[in-house]
């Protein structure tokens, strides 16, 4: 017999208050700081910007030339929570495999620009400048990541976990080096900070799985299952553990990640420079990575998908572009190839 939950309407539900948000806004991740602290103590940061070039290299997983305290920090936090449930994980993952085009484009379209509205969190991304940069190759490895973290295949090699706990150092280097740019404001928070996080692991999670069934209702298709939406929210959920999130702020079900979103968004929410910025990086990378001959007219698809995402008020602050909206969403997967899959399913 499965043990998959039996799944109920409503939901017991826990609220996320703003003194609780408050004070995880002033928290890093303490054991990933920690390897970032004694690297610089020991080398520098010539030995941190090595590290990191090490932890961005999405082919390389080999610990040996690395200093002690990352070699300890890979075996101390590869384990699965004890309440991950394999088979749930499975399930999720199975999810993906069926959505996998809907979700990537949702990725790009929503989740990703999503993030951006943080104006606070978004300052990281704009003053360490490689996502507004290098968005392009930033679009690849993050795409690389979603499609490893759903292929069983990775799991049972570890390099599912590897690739996390790599993109966990990487958010610490971030914090390092936001902090010590002399640009950073305190009034943001802490850089990489646990509700920002949070907010992240939902945009992975409960965001897709708005966009989806906003998809769903404008093609008039079927929606996902509630069964299988918490089955693939518990699995991005394990990522987020593995990723450093406090298990605080991992909601349980989908009643919980709708109300700490909407916590988040209430709090965090608001015009920036840098989420208009990063927008506008990310619109023209899609134009890029989408090889097509007309790549404005992909930019200006995408920017409706956008909106069509997020809502005029959300995009607005976004400034992004008032293209009109695509309907016809289902023919948009080959499009706008944001995720391309580059592991085997």
């Amino acid at each position: 017999m499965s043990n998959r939950p039996m799944l109920t309407r409503i939901k017991s539900s826990r609220t996320f208050s703003d003194a609780l948000l408050s004070r995880y806004r002033q928290q890093g991740d303490e054991p990933a700081d920690a390897v970032i602290a004694a690297v610089v103590d020991d080398s520098g940061s010539v030995g941190l910007r090595r590290l990191m070039g090490w932890l961005t290299d999405t082919r390389d997983f080999a610990l040996d030339e690395q200093p002690a305290v990352v070699q300890s920090f890979f075996v101390n936090y590869a384990n699965l929570p004890l309440w991950a449930d394999p088979e749930r994980m499975q399930h999720g993952m199975a999810f993906f495999r069926k959505q996998a085009g809907l979700i990537g484009l949702t990725l790009g379209c929503f989740s990703l620009p999503y993030c951006y509205l943080g104006a606070n969190g978004a300052q990281v991304l704009w003053l360490t400048e490689r996502i507004k940069n290098d968005t392009s190759r930033r679009l690849q490895e993050t795409g690389e990541w979603v499609f490893a973290v759903n292929n069983p295949k990775e799991w049972a090699s570890g390099q599912a976990i590897a690739r996390t706990l790599k993109i966990r150092l990487i958010h610490a280097g971030a914090r390092w080096f936001s902090l010590h740019s002399g640009r950073w404001n305190d009034a943001w928070g802490m850089p990489v900070n646990q509700e920002d996080m949070a907010g992240t692991n939902l945009a992975f999670s409960y965001i897709v799985l708005r966009g989806l069934r906003q998809i769903g209702k404008s093609l008039a298709t079927q929606l996902p299952t509630e069964q299988d939406e918490e089955e693939y929210l518990h699995h991005i959920n394990v990522i987020g553990y593995l990723n450093g999130v406090a298990e605080e702020l991992l909601p349980q079900n989908l009643r919980e990640a709708y109300r700490l979103d909407q916590t988040i968004a209430q709090r965090q929410f608001a015009p920036s420079e840098a989420g208009a910025g990063l927008t506008k990086a990310l619109l023209n990378a899609i134009a890029a990575v989408s090889k097509q001959d007309r790549p404005e007219s992909v930019r200006n698809l995408a920017a409706g998908e956008m909106r069509f995402f997020l809502g005029d008020q959300y995009a607005d602050w976004l400034a992004v572009p008032k293209a009109p909206v695509e309907t016809r969403l289902a023919g948009l997967v080959n499009r706008l190839p944001i995720f391309p899959n580059t592991f085997p399913l």
